[in-house]
């Protein structure tokens, strides 16, 4: 079968072996800068990327024989999708590969958010025993309110309900809550009143900016804890310096940022109530695994497909 891929970020071994069986030509090569890879795409079918390549319209473009992109793992935010579709190349993600990942992470932060886990680590590595400043909470009986619940919400439900919390959820494309049993569906209003944490499972549009800017913040409760595990450019991170510092939120858990990686004179670097991850949502062995067989499995169909 001739039929040539990219995969131009780092994959599962097995992905890459499932598709060689099938008879695929598979290059590995995941060290591309956003000039090399325009002018090597021209002689592939295919492409398969995980978060760091960035497929717009100039590649798509120099993209000549191009006909599908696989994005291995949730978020399309970098693919121009529409324009995509529009030159006849289809566009696919495995979304439900690494949604307990992702899931089990959020809960982490709010545990780590709860007991002050990251800051106690830092302070005895600097020599400090802060045993009276690290006093926490517990979550039993918090109410836990979910910002979208899709596959990746669900799983946080159901985890956070067995450790005894509330579930609230809203979600901007849903009218009812698809596990009502465990979390009800509330206006987004309604949801950052009443929860002592929340956690954000949503898209990032940029046409129409952060989803968490000054006004959530301030109809949110008093004291409230805010996680992000879902993607940079969700929460105005500038919006929430201000809420941290003016006690509205009292910590915050960001797995995701508005710029990739972060700068180290983030002003969030220096405020000690917040914990934070480097974009390691789906970043576990379990995952990759289901993600690299899932993507495999839409290449090596896509390409049988379309012989």
């Amino acid at each position: 079968m001739s039929f040539r891929v990219l995969a131009s970020d780092a994959l599962d071994p097995k992905c890459l072996a499932a598709m060689r069986d099938a008879g695929l030509d598979v290059d590995e090569k995941t060290d591309l800068s956003p000039e090399q890879l325009e002018t090597e795409i021209a002689v592939y079918d295919a492409i398969v990327i995980r978060s760091a390549t960035k497929v717009r319209s100039n590649i798509i473009d120099a993209g000549t024989n191009l006909k599908l992109v696989v994005r291995a793992g949730v978020g399309l935010d970098n693919v121009d999708v529409a324009y995509a579709e529009e030159k006849g190349i289809a566009v696919r993600n495995t979304p439900a590969a690494s949604s307990d990942s992702v899931a089990e992470l959020a809960l982490a932060h709010i545990f780590s958010l709860a007991r002050h886990i990251g800051r106690g680590t830092a302070s005895m590595k600097a020599g400090k025993w802060e045993k009276k400043q690290l006093k926490g909470i517990e979550i039993a009986g918090k109410t836990l309110g979910i910002v979208g619940i899709g596959r990746i919400g669900q799983s946080l439900a159901r985890k956070a309900a067995a450790l005894g919390m509330k579930i609230l959820c809203t979600d901007a494309y849903l009218t009812e809550s698809p596990i009502p049993e465990l979390a009800p569906m509330v206006t987004q209003d309604e949801l950052l009143a009443q929860s002592d944490f929340i956690s954000l499972h949503i898209p990032f549009d940029p046409e129409i900016g952060p989803s968490i800017s000054t006004p959530q913040f301030e109809g949110m409760k008093d004291g409230a804890y805010l996680v992000n595990c879902a993607r940079g450019g969700v929460v105005d991170e500038t919006a929430l310096v201000a809420a941290l510092d003016s006690g509205k939120v009292t910590g915050a858990a960001l797995d995701v940022f508005e710029q990739e990686p972060v700068a180290q004179d983030h002003p969030l670097f220096s405020r000690e109530a917040v914990s934070l991850t480097p974009h390691i949502g789906a970043s576990t062995f379990e995952a990759q695994a289901r993600v690299g067989k899932e993507a495999a499995e839409i290449v090596i169909d896509f390409a049988r497909a379309n012989a």
